[in-house]
């Protein structure tokens, strides 16, 4: 009996091990396991250092901000992707410049408009497409929309005639070297529009691949123009009027050397506007009906400085006097003792000068402050109407009839479209050869 009672003892303390084991190892089953805790040790996650570093193929994007003469610092610009994510994002500085590392491709740019100051609005956000190789600029435009706005037509008439001055001007700063020229020499010479080019191309080239501002970008363009005039008297036109060449002889060589200049223009530079770095964001200042940028206003000045020195100089100093003496009877200044050869040199360094500076003021207030490998022969014909409409080979007639043409170049645009203007000049140019050949202040014993 006793040993039957212990038997069943052990049963039981064996079914109650059992099933303690069972139940028991199902709870500790289904108990959910506690995640680790984050611990401020743990790596970063992929791609987060990637937010805050360039791209390895970053290209610059840049611009200033500017609200009417005021310019914006610490206001954030920020760069959005086709999927309208935030890519990149950066603070304007001093002179509200900003620049933002990017990957080449399309991008919308963003002025975050809770770091505005009060009262500052963007117009709308800019898509632009960041290229390799090139200057991305980006232009954001402030204030309200004014696309309502009605001009009246006699302030439209007041502008257009200041713009149409301020052309004129730029004009005949290019021209007046092409006029002394065929003034000294005789020669009609058909690449004195690449002299422009060469020079807008120099004023780029040291502003925006060496860095320069573009005020002794200039200065060094104007001395690179010199120094081609010199080069192009020098190399070619001396010896061939040593070999007796003949005017027409020399004036084909001329549109050849235009043409060879140009698309090595072309080839060593690009087929595509490129812009200055400086003087790209623009505002209008308003005075009554009156209405010009501060570059345009900056191109009038110089260009009326740079004339009036070059006419004091054609009336004070020697070599202006030897200039209009070589102009007016080459052999009997030869005779009275002028050397012509210099006197010719120093038209063509002068009018290469000349020609770099019209390029780059041309470049500022006509092509939105860009540079095209074509600009030059877009002005040559322009020039030629100017110096033929005030009579050729004169100086002040140069001034007087480019001032005309770019008047009516401008006029033009209030009755026919806009990039038809060039159009009202070459016109002018056809009625002239037609009516008088000999110009506003040319004389007849001159041409004839």
């Amino acid at each position: 009996m006793a040993t039957a009672a212990l038997v069943r003892a052990l049963v039981v303390v064996l079914l109650g091990l059992i099933a303690a084991a069972t139940f028991g190892g199902t709870a500790l089953a289904q108990e959910p396991t506690p995640s680790p805790t984050p611990s401020s040790s743990s790596p970063p996650a992929s791609g987060s250092e990637s937010d805050s570093a360039p791209p390895a193929d970053a290209v610059d994007v840049s611009g200033s901000l500017n609200n009417a003469g005021e310019r914006l610092v610490g206001v954030d610009v920020v760069a959005l992707d086709s999927g309208d994510s935030e890519v990149a994002r950066t603070t304007s500085e001093t002179g509200g410049r900003w620049t933002l590392p990017v990957s080449p491709g399309s991008y919308t740019f963003r002025v975050d408009p809770e770091t505005l100051p009060d009262g500052v609005s963007v117009q709308s956000d800019v898509e632009r497409t960041v290229e390799a190789g090139r200057a991305n600029t980006v232009i954001f435009s402030f204030g309200e929309e004014r696309s309502a706005t009605v001009v009246p037509f006699y302030e439209k008439f007041l502008r257009t005639t200041i713009d149409g001055l301020r052309f004129g001007l730029v004009i005949a700063l290019a021209a007046i070297g092409l006029s002394l020229i065929f003034g000294t020499t005789g020669l009609t010479n058909f690449a004195h529009g690449e002299l422009v080019t060469l020079g807008a191309v120099a004023a780029w080239v040291f502003n925006q691949k060496l860095g320069i501002q573009l005020i002794p970008a200039t200065v060094l363009a104007v001395i690179v123009g010199v120094a081609v005039g010199w080069a192009n008297n020098a190399g070619l036109w001396r010896p061939l009027r040593r070999r007796k060449t003949g005017l027409i002889g020399q004036l084909v060589v001329s549109i050849g050397l235009a043409i060879a200049l140009r698309y090595l223009i072309l080839i060593f530079f690009s087929d595509r506007a490129e812009p200055y770095k400086d003087y790209q964001a623009q505002v209008q200042r308003e005075w009554g009906p009156f209405a010009i940028t501060d570059v345009n206003l900056a191109c009038i000045v110089i260009s009326v400085v740079v004339l009036v020195l070059v006419a004091l100089m054609l009336q004070k100093t020697r070599i202006g006097k030897a200039m209009r003496a070589v102009a007016d009877n080459r052999d009997l200044a030869a005779s009275s003792g002028i050397n012509v050869e210099r006197v010719v040199t120093f038209v063509w360094c002068m009018g290469g000068g000349l020609a770099a500076l019209g390029g780059v003021l041309f470049g500022l207030s006509e092509l939105g402050g860009r540079v095209q490998w074509e600009m030059g022969f877009k002005l040559l014909l322009l020039m030629f109407a100017g110096i033929t409409l005030g009579g050729l080979g004169t100086a002040y007639g140069a001034l007087l009839g480019c001032v005309i043409v770019g008047l009516l170049v401008q006029w033009s645009t209030l009755v026919i479209n806009p990039d038809l203007k060039y159009i009202g000049g070459l016109l002018v140019l056809i009625v002239i050869l037609i009516v008088r050949p000999q110009g506003i202040l040319g004389s007849r014993q001159r041409i004839g």
